[in-house]
């Protein structure tokens, strides 16, 4: 059994001691000490190497999406989950850009909570259906250069990275794409990187949007 390191980000102390207690019952988490507010949270992600944080974006006088910022630009590998009272979609978006991969409602269950940091940890990611339509029209009206230019921007891709954003577009996940491409998961990932970084893009979600807007179609799903 591969376990998954968790670090929750809540300042709302009984909530999070509560969540952390129902998540640690769990055989594949691991739960790292509860961080409640912004500067613990980047000390115990530089320290405790969580695979998967759980971000509220409200954190007393600090915003979450600073947590964002910085994970993303010193730890890219660490995935973030969103569990937060908000559900406004300009946030979710907003989350979504700075590199969040999951968005949830404190009102979830603990087992969904669950589910979706286990499919963080594998590379996937988790926005409620019931606003993912309106998610993906603001990603296409908050990158108006991008969707315009957006064939000129895959054209500078290499062959086998436009492979991986279409794998992406046909919703494979990165164990997926490696096993249809023939590469390892690594290997995967880091054509990931490259794209996301050709394309001026933070989320697989952008880039699947993007790659959408310029054409792309999803394909056969192996």
């Amino acid at each position: 059994m591969q376990h998954i390191r968790v670090l929750i980000v809540d300042d709302h102390t009984l909530f999070a001691e509560a969540l952390s207690a129902r998540l640690g019952r769990e055989p594949d988490l691991v739960i790292l000490p509860v961080a409640s507010d912004v500067r613990r949270a980047l000390a115990l992600t530089a320290t405790e190497r969580p695979h998967v944080i759980v971000l509220d974006l409200t954190l007393g006088p600090e915003n979450g999406l600073d947590v964002l910022d910085r994970v993303r630009e010193h730890h890219p590998d660490v995935r973030v989950v969103v569990l937060t009272a908000m559900s406004d979609v300009n946030a979710i978006v907003q989350a979504i850009r700075r590199g969040a991969v999951g968005w949830l409602s404190k009102t979830e269950s603990a087992d969904q909570v669950s589910r979706v940091i286990r499919g963080a940890a594998r590379r996937g990611g988790w926005i409620p259906p019931d606003v993912l339509g309106d998610v993906l029209r603001r990603l296409l009206d908050d990158l108006p250069e991008q969707a315009n230019g957006g064939a000129q921007l895959l054209g500078e891709l290499t062959p086998r990275e436009r492979e991986v954003l279409q794998c992406m577009v046909d919703g494979l996940n990165r164990a997926e794409i490696a096993e249809r491409l023939g590469l390892s998961a690594n290997t995967v990932r880091t054509h990931t990187q490259n794209l996301l970084a050709k394309l001026d893009l933070h989320s697989a979600l952008e880039a699947i949007t993007l790659a959408m807007r310029a054409g792309m179609r999803p394909g056969r799903r192996d």
